[in-house]
C-alpha cells in the first residue's frame, strides 16, 4: 500500500472517530476564525512541510485562549468536546484546501487538549493559577496592549520564560506548563485577546500571511506619519519650542551618559573574559539578530528553564545555535563567565565546542548573553528516543552513541587538568550531528576541579533521576557523579525507556527496572523490542551490564569512565554485578521503614 493510500485511510479513520465523538458532543469553541483569520497557510500547504504542526498548534491555540477567557478553563472538559473541536478544525482547513490527514499527523492523541491535572502542577482553572503564582506576574507588566515590534514582543517573551521556570520549579514533570503560560497571557492578560493579529503572531508564535504583515506595517508608517505632523505643528509654537529644545538636549545628554556607561560595562566584561585561542570569537548582537531573523519564532528550535536556543545563519553560510541566557540573577554574570571559560577550553570531536559569544546591555533590553555554538541538525538524543519520534534509533547507531559519550566523558575527566565534572549528563543534553554522531553539549552547571583534589562539595544542581544519589543527598561532587548519569543514559538508550516511569501511581527509576530484570536472568528483556534481532546478543547485553554497574547505588562500585570504557569496547570483562541496597519504592523497604517508626 503506498504511502499517500495509508495517510488517506488514516484520515478517514480518523474522521469517523472524530464524527462519532461530535455526535455525543458539540465543540465548546467557535473555530470560524480559522477561515477568516490572515495566518500563513503555506507550511502546511506543502506534504513535507516541516513547520506545520507547529503552525496548527498556534491556530488552535487561539481558540483555547478564547476558550479560557469565557471559561476559566485552561483546556476542554472531556475527550468527546476535543474529539468534536478536532473534527471542526479539520473541516475548517478543508475548506482553505489544506488535506485534513495533517491534522491525526499533528494530534495523533486526541485528548491532549483534555483538562488534566498532572499537565502542569496540578492547574486546571485561572484560580488554580492565581493560587499557584499569584494574581499579579511580569506577564501582566509586559504583556499588555499592541505587541507589534520586536521590542514589545520580547519583553511579553521574556516574561513568560520566567513565568515558565517558576512553574516549571513547582512542577519539574510538567509537560504543558509553557503552553498554559502562552494561553494565559493571549486569553487573560492582553486585552486585545487572542483574535487579535500582533497577539497572536507575538504571544502564540503564529506565522502570519505577507498581506497581514504589510498591512501591519502600512498601520504603523500612518501611526508615525500622524505623530510627527502632531510634532511639526506643535513645533510652531514658540514657548514649547524653546522649552522642547531644552528637555531634548537633557534627555539626550542622558542617553548618551546611559550609553557610554552601557559600552563601559560591556567593555569592562569582555576585558575580564579572555578567549583563548581557539577560533571562538566575540560576535555582535546584531550579526546574531540577522542570523536568526530577529530572534523568530520560526527559528527557535529549543527552550528550558535557563535558555532558549535558536537556529541560526551566519553571513558566510555557516549554520549555528544561538543559545540566549534567561537567568540572569545575581550570581547570572559568574555562571556564564564559568560555562565560558570551561566550554572554550575544550577541543574534542564529542563535545560541542564553543564558536563565540555575546554580551550586550541597553536600555531596552537590559543585560544580555548568548552562546554561538555549531548546529547539530539532528537534534537531541532526548528527541530520538522521543515515543513520537518518526524513526527508531538502529543498534549501531545506539552503539556509537554510547561510545561518544563515553570518550567525550573521557576527555573532560582525564584529558584536561584540572578535570572537569559535566554535572547535568542527559539525554537532551546530547546532540546529535548529520552523520548521527554524538556530542555532549550544554555546560551551565559544570565545574573544574583543582590540582590534586578528589571530590568537591557543592551545591546540588541538574535532572532529577539523572543525579548520583552521594551527590543529590550530601554535594559530594566525584567525576563518578557523572559516571552514574552516564549509567543512565546507556539503559535509556539500550532499552528506549525514560529515566522516570510514571505510568503507575508509584514511580519507578529505570535503574530498579533494570536490576529486577537482571537478578532475574532476563536482560534480554530489558532491551528495546526493535534492536533484540539487530545485532550479537551478547554486545548487547555487556552494554546493558556496563549501565547498571554505572549507575550503581554505591560509589565503590562504580567504574571510572576509562575503565567502563574499556569494558564496553571488551578490552575487559565485566565483574559479577554485585548487590546493591533496596530501591526506595521496594515493598520490604516500606515494610522495615514502618516497624522503624
Amino acid at each position: 500500500m503506498g504511502k499517500s493510500s495509508f495517510s488517506s485511510l488514516l484520515s478517514l479513520f480518523f474522521s469517523i472517530i472524530l464524527s462519532i465523538d461530535s455526535a455525543a458532543s458539540s465543540c465548546p469553541m467557535d473555530l470560524s476564525y480559522v477561515e477568516t483569520f490572515p495566518w500563513d497557510t503555506s507550511s502546511c500547504r506543502d506534504p513535507n512541510g516541516t513547520h506545520c504542526c507547529q503552525t496548527l498548534l498556534s491556530l488552535i491555540g487561539i481558540g483555547l485562549a478564547q476558550h479560557l477567557k469565557d471559561t476559566s478553563t485552561f483546556q476542554l472538559p472531556d475527550a468527546a468536546s476535543s474529539s468534536s473541536c478536532l473534527s471542526d478544525f479539520e473541516t475548517k482547513l478543508a475548506a482553505l484546501s489544506i488535506q485534513p490527514s495533517v491534522v491525526p499527523r499533528c494530534f495523533e492523541n486526541s485528548t491532549q487538549f483534555v483538562a488534566n491535572r498532572s499537565s502542569c502542577a496540578g492547574i486546571i482553572t485561572i484560580q488554580d493559577w492565581t493560587e499557584k503564582i499569584g494574581q499579579m506576574t511580569q506577564l501582566e507588566a509586559s504583556c499588555h496592549g499592541d505587541l507589534t515590534g520586536l521590542t514589545r514582543c520580547g519583553s511579553c517573551s521574556d516574561a513568560g520564560m520566567r513565568v515558565d521556570s517558576q512553574l516549571t520549579s513547582l512542577d519539574p514533570n510538567g509537560t504543558k506548563c509553557f503552553y498554559f503560560t502562552v494561553l494565559y497571557a493571549a486569553g487573560i492578560v492582553n486585552e486585545y485577546g487572542p483574535k487579535n493579529v500582533s497577539t497572536a503572531a507575538c504571544v502564540l508564535g503564529l506565522p502570519l500571511s505577507s498581506s497581514a504583515t504589510d498591512k501591519s506595517s502600512n498601520h504603523l508608517s500612518r501611526d508615525t506619519l500622524l505623530k510627527l505632523i502632531f510634532g511639526f505643528l506643535g513645533a510652531l509654537l514658540g514657548v514649547l519650542l524653546a522649552v522642547g529644545v531644552i528637555i531634548l538636549y537633557r534627555k539626550r545628554h542622558k542617553k548618551e551618559r546611559q550609553n557610554a556607561l552601557h559600552e563601559e560595562y560591556v567593555s569592562s566584561f569582555k576585558a575580564g573574559l579572555v578567549l583563548p585561542n581557539t577560533g571562538a570569537k566575540w560576535f555582535h548582537v546584531s550579526e546574531l539578530e540577522r542570523a536568526t531573523n530577529r530572534f523568530s519564532q520560526r527559528n527557535l528550535i529549543g527552550q528550558g528553564t535557563y535558555g532558549v536556543v535558536y537556529k541560526g545563519t551566519l553571513s558566510d553560510g555557516t549554520s549555528v545555535a544561538v543559545k540566549q541566557i534567561l537567568d540572569l540573577g545575581s550570581t547570572g554574570d559568574e555562571d556564564f563567565c564559568n560555562e565560558v571559560d570551561i566550554i572554550s577550553k575544550i577541543r574534542h570531536r564529542n563535545l560541542l565546542s564553543l564558536r563565540g559569544c555575546c554580551v550586550t546591555s541597553d536600555n531596552l533590553n537590559g543585560k544580555r548573553r548568548f552562546l554561538v555554538s555549531d548546529f547539530m541538525s539532528n537534534g537531541s538524543l532526548g528527541d530520538q528516543l522521543c515515543e513520537h519520534s518518526r524513526k527508531q534509533l538502529t543498534w549501531p547507531q545506539r552503539k556509537n552513541i554510547i561510545l561518544d559519550v563515553a570518550k567525550g566523558l573521557a576527555y573532560l575527566h582525564y584529558g584536561i587538568k584540572p578535570a572537569i565534572y559535566h554535572r547535568d549528563i542527559k539525554a537532551t543534553n546530547i546532540l546529535l550531528d548529520s552523520e548521527m554522531k554524538a556530542r555532549v553539549a550544554d555546560f551551565g552547571l559544570a565545574k573544574q576541579s583543582s590540582e590534586g583534589q578528589s571530590h568537591l562539595t557543592t551545591r546540588v544542581a541538574g535532572t532529577h533521576g539523572y543525579l548520583a544519589p552521594e551527590y543529590a543527598l550530601y554535594g559530594q561532587l566525584t567525576e563518578k557523579s557523572d559516571v552514574y548519569s552516564f549509567g543512565i543514559v546507556i539503559l535509556e538508550i539500550m532499552s528506549g525507556r525514560k529515566v522516570l516511569d510514571t505510568s503507575n501511581s508509584a514511580v519507578l527509576l529505570i535503574t530498579d527496572w533494570a536490576w529486577m530484570l537482571a537478578k532475574s536472568g532476563k536482560v534480554e528483556e530489558i532491551l528495546d523490542g526493535g534492536i533484540r534481532e539487530e545485532g550479537p546478543k551478547a554486545v548487547m547485553e555487556r552494554f546493558v551490564l556496563v549501565g547498571m554497574l554505572c549507575a550503581h547505588v554505591m560509589v565503590a562500585f562504580r567504574p571510572t569512565i576509562a575503565v567502563a570504557l574499556k569494558m564496553l569496547e571488551g578490552d575487559i570483562e565485566i565483574p559479577r554485578l554485585p548487590d546493591r541496597p533496596l530501591p526506595l519504592s521496594h515493598e520490604s523497604f516500606r515494610s522495615s521503614l514502618q516497624w522503624s517508626t
